[in-house]
């Protein structure tokens, strides 16, 4: 048999990962993190918090081995250790999802109604390499740079009905940002609908397809 402090060491271990992520805050931040790196400064602005609870919250992340820094003059900027820890982050909503009765009622809360067409990921790529549609990412910038379907338009959210006139009028416009818990799609396809267009929107979003290898950086494959 093994030796018992060993074993309790091991278990700590696998602990600290699920202490870390035992915060709603910090989930938000991985959720941010999983879009591309961000700094300090712009990751308290998206989740809206205090730059001091904030960085306590990346802190914490990063003595879970969860992230990791790098500094560029005087601003440090955050950024997922690996892949996998988006796929951990994507794992832990499947199982709330699937086993916690209020997940789903909280979704929906969230989200709104199904009032958008809903296109899996297989059928847009197909349709992607048909060319049957515009591809549409309605993230912040930062998020777009970070990775993105490659010759997917930008335009965030925000800016989208200012500049409808960018989108063609005669073919579908499939929306898509940060994932499947991610509202700014939602509003995005709403907004096109009362303007006239045709739209949908994808099931998944940047989180997925970072983990299933999709996306590409501004200037890179």
């Amino acid at each position: 048999m093994g030796d018992r402090a060993a074993k309790n060491a091991l278990f700590a271990e696998f602990a600290a990962v699920g202490k870390a992520l035992a915060s709603p805050g910090r989930l938000e931040l991985l959720d941010l993190l999983a879009q591309g790196p961000r700094s300090v400064e712009a990751l308290a602005d998206a989740a809206d918090l205090a730059i001091s609870t904030c960085s306590a919250h990346l802190q914490i992340l990063r003595e879970a081995g969860l992230v990791e820094t790098r500094r560029d003059g005087r601003r440090i900027y955050y950024s997922l250790v690996a892949d996998d820890v988006a796929g951990l982050w994507d794992d832990l909503r499947r199982v709330a999802l699937r086993h916690r009765p209020h997940t789903e009622r909280a979704r929906a809360a969230y989200l709104g109604p199904e009032d958008t067409e809903a296109i899996t990921t297989e059928t847009l790529l197909a349709r992607i390499a048909d060319g049957e549609v515009v591809i549409l990412d309605v993230r912040p910038e930062p998020e777009y740079a970070g990775g993105h379907l490659p010759d997917a338009l930008h335009i965030p959210v925000e800016e989208l009905a200012a500049r409808l006139s960018e989108l063609p009028a005669d073919r579908e416009i499939v929306a898509y940002c940060r994932g499947r818990y991610c509202v700014l799609a939602h509003d995005a396809v709403r907004l096109l609908h009362q303007r006239g267009f045709r739209a949908g929107r994808a099931v998944d979003g940047a989180l997925e397809w970072r983990i299933a290898g999709l996306l590409e950086r501004d200037g890179a494959a």
